[in-house]
């Protein structure tokens, strides 16, 4: 593989970390006359139009984030009204709110800062009601505008090593992130957050998918610039993070003879002036792939481990989840819409039966090309626990393989949530803190410097699911980031050597979700 050896990927993790010094010392501050426009608009092109009214999801919201779709040799074809769904439900507004002054719009997935900095584009062959081409999905208007015609999936399917899910795939998804859209507010710190806000909005395009009988799965290892220059993007203001093929069909045509040329689309301004950070064009460039052959190495890896912690040497407490009686039964469809980000919790408890349920739905796996579906990935989920009935207040570690809890110490620790949480006080006050850390030391031996990439999505997809078990016990939920090394001593020795990569607080909002 032509990424480099991990090393560049320690040090942009490194640099990129947050203490109490580094806070304190930043100068950086919100230039609100220069905040980035939140959709990218193209100026002369004309959306295609998508069905404005779409069937109701016929799946729970905890069975579809549980379920990994399992890939298939039948036939299954993706058409425009299925594709609209999983669009809208994984990148589209779901509600808007006036206020003196202004109009707030509410995304389907969560995104750090709200600046919703991630775009999805649709590269297909003939579709029923949707001619072959490459697409850009609108968020504002709904709308596909067409960035090349005809079919190109065979473009992808070089860029991708002949990787099977993309060669017989009717459609797949790009999702690719503008920084600036983020850096405006989060600076370097932003290529993080691709993969962060990459996964949560994945998270979602996996349990629509899922919904809809369609299967899918995430892709990694690809040619960057290739599918950049598809795409129309820079590759340096704005590249492309995953793939996502959806369906079974037939194979997609050769790659074509002569390299693809840029098409330069001109699209409305971000903001007066952008800046750059040349940290993450850094990072992004040490962690690419050069060729189909890198492409298809990155496939054909060894899975990493499936993770050994250590035999529990504290009490285990075997985790309850609810039943088919008595597990919340919204429709997928209904949580993704009512799904939001908590600003103020209730200091009050949620069921141990309602975070067993989130712990148990949210690990079952993630189906992508770096590892097994079943596999348990490079992450691991530690707790802190203010208030849960039937729980003892403290710090845990969430053993997968055995369904369990391990108490790694006992205590009221909000306070130290609140500290870890950048020292806001939503951690403080959230029944339960879930923080997702990762191994990267394996991840970046076996796969290099891209092996963050897939470490950081890997965080963010379990992030985004837990957004939505939360929201589907009617609970609240908030991602939230973290002073870096703090999180990991305080959870050490157990924690030591991982890295913090996700934190997301649950607990009962002060105001109910869906309330006036």
């Amino acid at each position: 593989m032509s990424n480099g050896d991990g090393s560049a990927a320690r040090a942009y993790h490194d640099r990129t970390k947050h203490s109490a010094a580094s806070v304190r010392s930043s100068g950086h501050f919100l230039d609100w006359e220069n905040q980035p426009r939140p959709f990218k608009i193209y100026e002369a092109l004309q959306p295609v139009p998508t069905p404005a009214t779409l069937a109701p999801l016929d799946m729970t919201a905890l069975d579809a984030i549980a379920t990994v779709t399992s890939e298939t040799s039948a036939a299954s074809i993706v058409d425009l009204p299925t594709l609209t769904q999983i669009l809208r439900l994984s990148a589209g507004i779901t509600k808007r709110r006036t206020y003196p002054g202004g109009e707030m719009l509410f995304r389907a997935p969560a995104c750090t800062g709200a600046l919703y900095h991630m775009d999805l584009y649709v590269v297909c062959g003939e579709l029923d009601g949707l001619a072959a081409g490459v697409y850009h999905y609108g968020p504002h208007d709904n709308g596909l505008a067409r960035l090349r015609a005809g079919d190109h999936r065979g473009v992808l399917a070089a860029a991708v090593g002949n990787e099977p899910a993309v060669v017989a795939a009717p459609v797949t998804l790009v999702c690719a992130s503008t920084y600036w859209r983020n850096a405006w507010k989060y600076q370097a710190r932003a290529y993080r957050h691709c993969f962060w806000d990459g996964g949560t909005l994945l998270a979602h395009t996996l349990a629509v998918a899922t919904a809809r009988a369609v299967p899918a799965r995430i892709v990694v290892g690809f040619v960057d610039r290739t599918v950049n220059t598809l795409l129309d993007l820079d590759g340096t203001r704005e590249a492309a993070i995953a793939l996502v093929p959806l369906g079974h069909g037939t194979a997609a045509a050769s790659t074509p003879a002569s390299p693809l040329a840029p098409l330069g689309c001109a699209t409305l301004p971000l903001s007066t002036h952008e800046i750059d950070y040349p940290a993450i064009q850094e990072m992004h460039a040490a962690s690419s792939l050069a060729t189909p052959d890198d492409a298809a190495a990155w496939h054909d890896a060894e899975p990493v481990p499936a993770l050994a912690s250590p035999a529990p040497a504290g009490t285990v407490v075997s985790i309850r989840p609810h039943d088919d009686a008595t597990r919340a039964p919204d429709r997928l469809d209904q949580v993704i819409r009512r799904r939001a980000s908590t600003r103020v919790f209730a200091r009050e408890a949620i069921t141990f039966e309602a975070l067993s349920t989130l712990l148990d739905r949210t690990t079952r796996g993630i189906p992508t090309d770096y590892r097994q579906p079943s596999g348990a990935g490079s992450s691991e989920l530690y707790l802190i626990v203010n208030a849960v009935d039937g729980l003892a207040p403290g710090t845990y570690v969430f053993h997968r393989a055995m369904a369990s809890l391990e108490l790694l110490r006992e205590g009221s620790f909000r306070r130290e949530a609140g500290h870890l949480g950048l020292g806001q006080s939503l951690p403080a006050d959230a029944s339960v803190n879930i923080f997702v850390l990762a191994h990267l030391a394996p991840m970046l031996e076996r796969y290099g410097d891209r092996g963050y990439r897939a470490a950081a999505l890997d965080a963010g997809i379990i992030g985004g699911k837990l957004y939505l078990a939360a929201y589907a016990h009617r609970l609240g939920a908030t991602g939230l980031t973290f002073f870096d090394d703090d999180v990991t001593e305080f959870f050490s020795p157990h924690a030591a050597g991982k890295s913090v990569m996700f934190l997301v607080a649950v607990g009962v909002p002060a105001k109910r979700p869906g309330a006036r």
